[in-house]
């Protein structure tokens, strides 16, 4: 049972023919037999082996194929360590709330590469490129950065582009009273070539009005090339209208640093709003060692917008409904539901709350950069409760604000100034200001950026009445971790580009050879 009658005599056989052998021909012979069933055997085993490697290898390789990204992101992290892979350790240490020690390792790099060609002089250029940017003051910013890398893209001239006059904020300014135009043609002059008209005699020779198209949101510059430069050069004018986040997020290096040049350098705000946006950080200095500037956005539209909840009964419901009305095309949404989804800003209140319990004391001065604050001092009395030395432009300029004041955009410019040039910047949404601030300040140097993890934090502040201060400050302090404006936030591919700007933030040279010999002693 369980041997084959061939291999019974096989075997029969094979002892028949040793028991014929001399004796010393039959042991070298059980000898030699052995050793090749050893090696027949080993062999198998290591078949096997390789065979069931190989196996499961094939079934890693299989499950994890969609997180090649971010294996390769480790992958390079463990190549190449970086602070925080070298402190695995030290990572969990308590937070500098004030400013990370890490950010003096890491600066903005945007310089153009060596084989980058110089800009397309008008007269060989494939024709003029009209923008019509789109929404409030850095909505149009966004729109404008991607104006310049469309136009390179092109191979066009770039007119200098328009501003939004029709927005909910209604402001009529132009391009040049709100940033420094010659600033902004000359900065680029080697990347775009730009003017502030199309020419006389170009548009006297149009037989057609310029072309208006408008594109698709996120268009890849493919599209671009395809779907607008024929356009171009047939009609030599195309106008490109509501020119807000219609450029892909994804861009090869060069683009991407061409995005920093317009956004970092090239967009500088004219010299009235400068002037008056350092006396406005002049002023706060002088108040206090250090500043935390908060972008509070809390005015009714944008509350009206989000479909949230903020506690404030039948009334509330009401106006914001009514608000709300004005776009046609919002799908009713589950007020519960948003806050669970991380999708509600902050209130004031909340603010205040997240900021002490990560451990700015009540002697701290802050910065409120807001519009309309829906409520008034009703809804802002509980952050003054928490923070008694508040200021806003409005109290720390009387006169000197009078001018700006029927100008939305410079007013929210005045600001964008003061929370730049903060030591802390903290926000209570993921707007568009909030996003470009957080981008700027992780450019130049990583300053203290708090964003909050409101998805997180929403559970936490429904349930503050249930825990001590002691275990609220401890789980805000767990939950705020990679939502603090640390460096090792920054990872390619990340978020948005205009908040997350990977291809133009770099490492300096040897810094972990001096980060080695600081733990070492």
């Amino acid at each position: 049972m369980g041997v084959s009658v061939g291999k019974a005599w096989r075997l029969g056989m094979l002892s028949t023919n040793l028991a014929l052998l001399p004796k010393n021909k039959r042991k070298q012979q059980q000898q030699h037999v052995c050793s090749s069933q050893q090696r027949k055997s080993m062999t198998i085993s290591w078949s096997l082996i390789c065979g069931l490697m190989l196996f499961i290898l094939g079934l890693i390789s299989l499950l994890t194929g969609h997180m090649l990204s971010d294996l390769e992101w480790y992958s390079h992290r463990l190549v190449h360590p970086t602070f925080y892979t070298r402190l695995d350790g030290h990572y969990r240490a308590p937070i500098d709330i004030w400013e990370s020690k890490f950010s003096k390792y890491y600066y903005g790099c945007s310089d153009r590469g060596r084989n980058y060609a110089p800009a397309v002089r008008e007269q060989m250029s494939n024709g003029y490129l009209l923008i019509a940017a789109s929404g409030g003051l850095n909505q149009q910013r966004t729109g404008i950065t991607d104006a310049v890398v469309v136009a390179r893209i092109l191979n066009a001239t770039l007119v200098v582009p328009e501003l939004d006059h029709h927005s909910y904020w209604k402001d009529h300014s132009d391009f040049i009273n709100i940033f420094d135009v010659d600033r902004f043609i000359s900065y680029l002059a080697k990347d775009v070539t730009i003017v502030k008209r199309v020419p006389d005699k170009m548009m006297r020779s149009m037989e057609k009005p310029p072309y208006t198209m408008r594109v698709p949101r996120k268009s890849d510059p493919d599209y671009y090339l395809d779907q607008v430069l024929p356009i171009l050069l047939r009609r030599q004018v195309v106008q490109l209208t509501k020119f807000d986040f219609r450029l892909a997020n994804h861009l090869d290096d060069e683009l991407q640093k061409l995005r920093c040049r317009v956004n970092f350098h090239a967009l500088r705000f004219t010299k009235p709003i400068q002037e008056l946006g350092q006396k406005l950080v002049t002023r706060m200095q002088k108040m206090a060692h250090r500043f935390i500037a908060v972008h509070l956005r809390f005015e009714p539209d944008m509350l009206a917008f989000s479909g949230c909840y903020f506690g404030g009964g039948e009334k509330e419901r009401h106006e914001l409904g009514e608000i709300r009305k004005r776009w046609t095309t919002l799908p009713d949404l589950s007020p519960d539901g948003e806050r669970k989804r991380g999708k509600c800003p902050l209130t004031p209140h909340e603010v205040g709350l997240m900021l002490r319990a990560l451990g700015f004391t009540n002697d701290t001065y802050l910065y409120v950069a807001s519009g309309e604050i829906y409520g008034g001092d009703e809804t802002m009395q509980p952050l003054k409760d928490l923070f008694p030395n508040i200021y806003t432009k409005e109290m720390l300029a009387d006169e000197e604000l009078k001018p700006f004041l029927p100008f939305s955009s410079r007013l929210a410019a005045v600001d964008y100034i003061v929370c730049d040039e903060s030591d802390v910047f903290v926000t209570n949404n993921n707007g568009n200001m909030a996003k470009i601030l957080a981008g700027r300040r992780r450019y130049m140097g990583h300053k203290r950026t708090i964003r909050p993890n409101s998805k997180k934090l929403s559970t936490l502040f429904e349930g503050r009445n249930q825990m001590d201060w002691n275990t609220f400050s401890r789980k805000v302090k767990h939950c705020q971790r990679g939502f603090m404006g640390e460096p090792d936030e920054m990872r390619p591919g990340r978020g948005d580009f205009h908040e997350f700007p990977s291809s133009c933030v770099c490492e300096r040279p040897h810094a972990d050879e001096e980060l080695g010999t600081k733990i070492d002693t």
